[in-house]
């Protein structure tokens, strides 16, 4: 009987991993799986009322929206991050702060990112647990199963933040390519005569074919320079959304030009020259270290070809002797 009772305990692990995943799911669903009769009678008083209140004028039918299926994603991220008690982590402004940098911006992709942080786990767990217990079934302990199922899971955790990092780390390569560049049209711009807003509105344009990323970024700085109170706020938007040195330093300069008074021309003129001399010293720094990294491939499959092709005559003379 013992015997018989570890033969199906795998089964046993694998319908109990199935049933709690299944339960969660559940769980975080169940309160939108069935129509609100009640808040929906409320809404429709409440219409009614407003209505009545503007000389009856009628107001757009209020349609049920806690039913699963009516639902749109957004919104059931939102009902999640609120049943959760997630919204402390909006007030924070480091997850939109992060999701800025990659590109994300507005109160929607917070929430789903706050969302994807809850559910990665429960999707990692039940692939996970589907794919150990029922694909490939290894020759292990059900119990080191459950623990690589939960290590999974865990790992879906961190699975949105390692994306966000992902795409910051693209977006700023493909800014700061193209920076010194926009740098010199920002200079020719200023020079030529034309305001801030209309050098960096002007820019956007012409660097959209090397970079759409950095073109954005521009093109966000010139609405904030046209409605904010203080250009400074503005330009510190704009160190604070790359995270760049190279920017952080432009932006520097902006504002002290703005502060001092000192030409905006001679500045820009200088910063691009730092930023070319910065960007040539970096490739001359990659060419360098490419000569150690080429030692060990040389080694490995170079070296033993060439050896091959030197000695191998040699042998067959000697063999043939």
């Amino acid at each position: 009987m013992y015997e018989a009772l570890q033969e199906y305990r795998g089964v046993f692990l694998m319908l109990a991993t199935g049933l709690a995943v299944f339960l969660a799911a559940i769980g975080l669903a169940w309160p939108y799986l069935f129509l609100d009769v009640r808040g929906s009678r409320i809404r429709q008083l409440s219409n009614a009322w407003q209505a009545s209140r503007l000389g009856g004028a009628r107001l757009p039918p209020n349609r049920p929206k806690h039913s699963l299926l009516a639902n749109e994603p957004r919104e059931i991220y939102a009902a999640i991050v609120r049943r959760l008690n997630l919204s402390h982590q909006l007030e924070d402004g480091a997850a939109q702060r992060l999701l800025q940098m990659a590109g994300f911006r507005g109160r929607a992709p917070v929430i789903t990112f706050l969302a994807m942080r809850v559910l990665m786990p429960l999707v990692m767990l039940g692939l996970s647990a589907f794919y150990i217990f029922v694909v490939i079934k290894p020759n292990i302990n059900a119990l080191l199963m459950c623990s690589i199922s939960l290590a999974c899971a865990a790992s879906g955790y961190y699975l949105p933040v390692l994306y966000l990092k992902n795409r910051i780390t693209k977006r700023q390569k493909s800014i700061f390519r193209a920076w010194p560049n926009a740098l010199d049209l920002l200079m020719i711009c200023v020079e030529s005569g034309m305001s801030i807003e209309h050098a960096f509105r002007k820019v956007g344009d012409e660097i959209s074919s090397q970079s759409k990323e950095l073109a954005e970024e521009l093109a966000l700085t010139t609405a904030e320079l046209s409605f904010l109170p203080d250009r400074r706020i503005a330009y510190e938007n704009l160190g604070r959304r790359t995270d760049l040195e190279s920017v952080k330093s432009v932006v520097s300069g902006l504002m002290q030009s703005e502060q001092y008074g000192t030409s905006l021309g001679s500045v820009l003129r200088v910063l691009a020259q730092e930023n070319r001399s910065t960007r040539m010293s970096l490739a001359e720094k990659k060419a360098a270290a490419l000569a150690p990294k080429l030692t060990v491939p040389m080694i490995l499959f170079f070296l033993p070809i060439l050896f091959a092709v030197i000695i191998t005559p040699a042998v067959i003379q000697i063999l043939n002797e």
